[in-house]
């Protein structure tokens, strides 16, 4: 008896649920499988990883601009003295060569007034666009850290160089103003969109030498070369109707001429630059910025590996 109950099959417990119900409930993986991975949200349908994503963008743009500050202007006797009397010094000394040359400018009777209003935006373009250019050069150890972006050097570039070339030409304007006894009637539109411009198209400029310089090393001497008499092309020493018409129809094309003729018109109230395209130069700028940065999305780990 004893064999025979130990030879005996015992019983097995129910299960809980069916066979069936269980399939239903839990479907089984192929074996060799790997298991399914997680669908990852989007930032348009998270709206609180793009918050923190923008705040840490403003984050790092201040820091690399309080560094850049700390660094150019820090550590050099006078500091932001400096940016204030370089461009002061360039136009006392256009100033004062053509007034031994000629009696009156081309526009009102002061020097100053009309030197200042055709080298401070081209100055500002100039600034921009050079700063831009060697962004990359320029914060290339920080870089290698995730939370810096190579947008982040450029932005932050941008962002001091606009503010401080804006603070510059505020304050020499208004001490010319002051100095010279002027009464003019100035119209700020014109001011504002002259400055505007002189951004966008110093940003533009600025990301497309960005992506050149660091693929071709050689394009940085070259470009200085090209550029060295774009000072005497760009209206800063005249104005456009003083040109004949063989130079005027070359020398529309170049953005800077109408960039110094618009923001002439706001000194000037009986000057009509009526050659001043805004859309011109505004096409231009936001071009050059648009490639730039495409061009930079795509090359900026070949320029930072060199």
């Amino acid at each position: 008896m004893a064999s025979l109950s130990s030879s005996a099959p015992q019983a097995q417990p129910r299960p809980v649920n069916p066979p069936k119900a269980q399939e239903a409930a839990a479907p089984q993986t192929p074996a060799g499988a790997p298991p399914a991975a997680q669908t990852p949200s989007s930032p348009a349908a998270n709206p609180h990883a793009r918050n923190r994503r923008s705040m840490a963008t403003l984050r790092t743009v201040a820091a690399l601009v309080l560094r850049e500050m700390s660094t150019r202007y820090g550590r050099t006797p006078g500091g932001y003295l400096w940016g204030i009397l370089e461009p002061l010094a360039a136009i006392l000394f256009l100033s004062l060569g053509f007034s031994l040359v000629i009696r009156t400018p081309s526009l009102g009777t002061s020097f100053l007034l009309f030197y200042a209003s055709g080298f401070l935006p081209f100055n500002l373009y100039q600034t921009l666009s050079g700063t831009i250019a060697r962004a990359l050069a320029y914060s290339r150890p920080l870089l290698r850290y995730p939370a810096v972006t190579w947008l982040d050097a450029i932005l932050a570039r941008f962002v001091l160089n606009s503010l401080t070339g804006i603070v510059i030409t505020t304050l020499l304007m208004t001490g010319i103003l002051a100095v010279i006894d002027s009464r003019t009637a100035i119209d700020l539109p014109p001011l504002t969109e002259a400055i505007a411009l002189a951004m966008v198209l110093g940003l533009g400029m600025g990301c497309m030498n960005a992506v050149l310089m660091g693929l071709f090393p050689l394009w940085d001497v070259a470009w200085s070369i090209i550029t060295r008499p774009l000072f005497l092309a760009s209206g800063v020493i005249y104005i456009y109707e003083d040109l004949p018409p063989v130079a005027q129809d070359i020398l529309w094309y170049n953005p800077l001429l109408h960039i110094t003729g618009l923001m002439r018109t706001g000194f000037y109230p009986t000057y009509n630059a009526d050659y001043v395209s805004h859309s011109y130069v505004l096409l231009i700028g936001m071009s050059l910025t648009a490639l730039g940065l495409v061009l930079m999305r795509r090359y900026h780990r070949v320029i930072l590996n060199r």
